[in-house]
């Protein structure tokens, strides 16, 4: 499915994927994870569907919890296999997307690499580790906020993604 939706143009496949989830559930809850490498570079992907690089992450499954959704969607974008639990920084409302969505913020201090250590997928086309001072330009603006929280301690946000 996401190779037939890769095709067509980035805005409207956002869209689409939004559309389909709000039928299905008109609020949502999904998890973004900071994980960081042995230099305190952070972990970013960029998606066959969005323009520009974010955290990794995605949507909470039915019967799982947003600690189980952190771990798999690192290990399915990334190849990032948690050693210990993340640590929740904070729980947002996404207001950009539709206004409904709500995010769980985790730190994974602990991992190791899987087999599919930053291989490319039909969902991932790039993971890749960044320094603080040298993400890439086109970073999404939230993924440079919650970076900026992180690094200074102060998640005081108000909630907002």
């Amino acid at each position: 499915m996401l190779r037939i939706l890769s095709r067509f143009p980035k805005g409207w496949t956002k869209k689409l994927v939004q559309g389909a989830g709000l039928l299905r559930n008109p609020y949502t809850l999904g998890v973004r994870v900071i994980v960081e490498d042995t230099h305190s570079r952070v972990l970013l992907v960029r998606h066959s569907y969005l323009p520009g690089w974010y955290l990794p992450g995605g949507g909470v499954e039915a019967g799982e919890t947003l600690e189980e959704a952190a771990r798999r969607e690192v290990l399915e974008e990334a190849g990032v296999l948690a050693r210990d639990r993340p640590a929740l920084l904070n729980i947002y409302l996404d207001e950009e997307a539709t206004g409904r969505d709500h995010v769980g913020l985790f730190h994974m201090a602990s991992w190791h690499e899987a087999d599919n250590f930053l291989r490319p997928s039909a969902e991932i086309l790039e993971a890749a580790f960044f320094g603080h001072e040298s993400l890439p330009e086109d970073v999404s603006a939230a993924t440079a906020r919650r970076l900026g929280e992180f690094r200074s301690g102060d998640f005081g946000s108000g909630g907002r993604w």
